[in-house]
């Protein structure tokens, strides 16, 4: 990698894990902030790219749960972030006399992880009570995936659906009390997708010879697929998307739960989607709303983040193990998150009288 594809990374790289910081410890003073970033790049300077991509494999490592390492004792995680399911009551009483607005992700949360992307299906009995909980609550799906994928997956015409992290809005098909007279639609960075496409097809090319590797167009990003990749090749795969993606300074990288995703930089994600959607169901700034969040990756901590920030509703991050969030409870897997919802609908069903 030469110095200054190096640098152009690492400039980003350091910008994008800056913002992280900020979101895990509040606002930072600009000394901090430079303190930061010389930090980063001089870890980063190693092996003239090494480190950095060193960096993004350790991240993703960071959110995988066979590496996790708890932070604290399991008891006093769960302590700071209770089982949703056993603060249920407590729940509806913060909510009591606003209108709950449900927003869900996909993988890991309504549908399990699963190797193969492609074969990330939920359950009949899933899609069941997210046609009941739609009825009861406006309801949005926020994922990283392609919005029409999702949409495939869940075939429910009558929720919101934001794809690529949120890059990608629509509004209920049909089948929504909330829904409005216009129809609703937001694609902040449609002048990025043909540079998505390109890359795409740049890096199925450079990643063929990665035995497991899986690249996804999900239309306004890609993912890499690290989930069938022995974890030896890790540190090769990632240098090949960093020499795809070196040419492309409007893209950044971040990570996830072993996937790497390319997405422009621009001022949107999970958290920005959340919003958008609260504004477009009339809920700006209303203090008679309870948004909840529902998600298990790291990208859904931008949404999270937002909920606390507001003291607005509130997040439940599904994790078996004990992980920095800014979630305020836990549910351990899909299982719990379905048992959650039904209890939503039925208790909005009993409370409405239906």
């Amino acid at each position: 990698m030469s110095s200054s594809v190096f640098m152009l990374l690492s400039v980003r790289f350091v910008e994008e894990n800056t913002k992280h910081m900020e979101k895990e410890t509040g606002n930072i003073s600009n000394t901090d902030v430079t303190t930061v970033k010389k930090k980063v790049l001089q870890d980063l300077s190693i092996n003239n790219g090494g480190g950095l991509v060193n960096s993004w494999v350790n991240s993703m490592r960071a959110c995988s749960p066979t590496h996790l390492k708890s932070l604290m004792k399991q008891s006093s995680w769960l302590t700071e972030h209770p089982p949703a399911l056993d603060m249920f009551e407590e729940i509806l009483h913060v909510s009591e006399g606003k209108q709950i607005v449900m927003f869900l992700d996909y993988d890991g949360t309504l549908s399990p992880i699963v190797d193969n992307p492609d074969r990330a299906f939920m359950s009949k009995k899933m899609r069941r009570t997210l046609r009941k909980l739609a009825i009861c609550f406006p309801t949005a799906i926020v994922s990283g995936r392609c919005r029409e994928k999702v949409y495939n997956f869940v075939k429910l015409t009558e929720l919101y659906y934001a794809g690529s992290h949120g890059m990608d809005i629509k509004g209920p098909a049909q089948g929504s009390k909330y829904k409005e007279g216009k129809s609703l639609l937001c694609q902040p960075a449609t002048e990025f997708l043909p540079m998505i496409d390109e890359v795409y097809q740049k890096l199925v090319e450079k990643t063929k010879v990665t035995p497991g590797a899986n690249v996804e167009n999900n239309k306004f990003c890609a993912s890499v697929h690290f989930r069938r990749v022995d974890e030896k090749n890790w540190n090769d795969l990632a240098n090949q998307v960093g020499s795809v993606i070196k040419e492309y300074p409007k893209l950044r990288i971040t990570q996830g739960r072993k996937v790497l995703e390319i997405r422009p930089i621009i001022k949107w994600d999970k958290g920005k989607a959340l919003e958008f959607l609260l504004e477009s169901l009339g809920y700006a700034n209303c203090t008679d709303v309870f948004p909840i969040y529902i998600g298990d990756d790291r990208t859904d901590e931008d949404a999270f983040k937002i909920l606390r920030d507001k003291r607005q509703g509130l997040g439940i991050l599904v994790s078996k193990f004990p992980k920095e969030t800014n979630a305020s409870y836990s549910l351990q897997e899909p299982d719990e998150v379905m048992d959650f919802l039904q209890r939503l609908v039925e208790w909005e069903q009993l409370r409405s009288g239906a």
